[in-house]
């Protein structure tokens, strides 16, 4: 994960039940503040395309299918590597532009390290991805797997019975040893909000995973009913804030789970921008999880250059 010289880890600040315990959310106050978030005017013209090339870096291409192969899997690390068609590279006066990571299964980690070599981060979902439901002992194993193939990041799910019965110490020690046995490799916590029921729920699992060391936390494994939304993601990054404001660690956000369209990928940076600050919008604290977003990004920005559209089949699909 590339960071600035400056950033700091997040370091377990030990489980705090009395800060838990007391957090509430105004669920109808938070809908009119996402609502007025999602609905506000967007960006034109040369300040869209500055802000969809920030949402291209900040992007961790995906392939989560049974049906993956290595030769899919280098397709898109080769993707990632090289995002835009030269033309509008060269067009938006860009260089070296790359996605922020790509994430694959363990089993994919090899054939996206013979392409990518150290270019790009690698991410690989683990812990019994997506439903979480193995014994303790095979997810730890699992993720020291993934590091020792050469995984930088491990994207965990958190189990959800621990949150629906309110038993965050068990939450707690379970992102610890997660935290522990990913080492130098960076961990996003996955929440799997949709299945969590109460933005309460989201809030309290965001605060403990944090408490617990986690580096990111994430929406969705993108297998659940509902997925990323912008009403959950504000209680998720107003967490980040009070997190930090009370410990000094930066947590990244990843908002992951149909996140397909330019306009989207706009509305989380806004959320970002809005809550967290211009310090949020790098690649070391917000990424997005997708694999059909870069298609409409390149077409829009497509348009931005030339004033057409394309048909979305002439894009190379990651």
């Amino acid at each position: 994960m590339t960071h600035n010289s400056a950033f700091k880890r997040n370091e377990a600040a030990g489980l705090d039940l009395g800060w838990v315990n007391q957090i509430k959310v105004n669920r109808n106050a938070a809908d009119r503040r996402a609502a007025s978030l999602a609905n506000r005017r967007t960006v034109k013209k040369e300040y869209q395309a500055a802000w969809l090339v920030k949402a291209i870096q900040c992007i961790d291409l995906t392939t989560l299918g049974g049906d993956d192969t290595p030769g899919r899997v280098e397709r898109l690390c080769m993707k990632a590597l090289r995002p835009l068609r030269t033309d509008l590279m060269d067009a938006l006066g860009v260089q070296g532009l790359t996605t922020g990571a790509v994430c694959v299964y363990h089993e994919m980690i090899a054939p996206a390290l013979k392409v990518l070599n150290g270019r790009l981060p690698i991410a690989a979902v683990s812990t019994a991805f997506p439903a979480g439901l193995s014994s303790l002992e095979t997810k730890l194993r699992e993720i020291e797997l993934s590091v020792a193939a050469g995984a930088t990041e491990i994207d965990i799910v958190i189990t959800r019975q621990h949150v629906l019965t309110g038993n965050w110490t068990a939450l707690y020690d379970e992102m610890l040893a997660y935290r522990k046995a990913c080492g130098d490799a960076h961990v996003k916590a996955i929440l799997a909000t949709g299945d969590l029921v109460t933005l309460e729920n989201v809030a309290k699992a965001s605060w403990v995973c944090m408490m617990a060391g986690s580096d990111f936390i994430k929406t969705s494994t993108g297998k659940e009913g509902v997925n990323a939304t912008i009403p959950v993601s504000l209680v998720m990054v107003r967490a980040i804030r009070e997190y930090y404001e009370q410990t000094g660690f930066q947590v990244g956000y990843k908002p992951a789970g149909g996140v397909s369209t330019a306009k989207s990928a706009l509305q989380y940076l806004t959320v970002m921008k809005e809550e967290l600050g211009n310090e949020w919008l790098e690649p070391h604290l917000f990424r997005i999880g997708a694999s059909s977003l870069l298609t409409d990004i390149e077409r829009q920005l497509e348009h931005y250059v030339t004033g057409n559209y394309s048909a979305s089949h002439r894009h190379a699909q990651p």
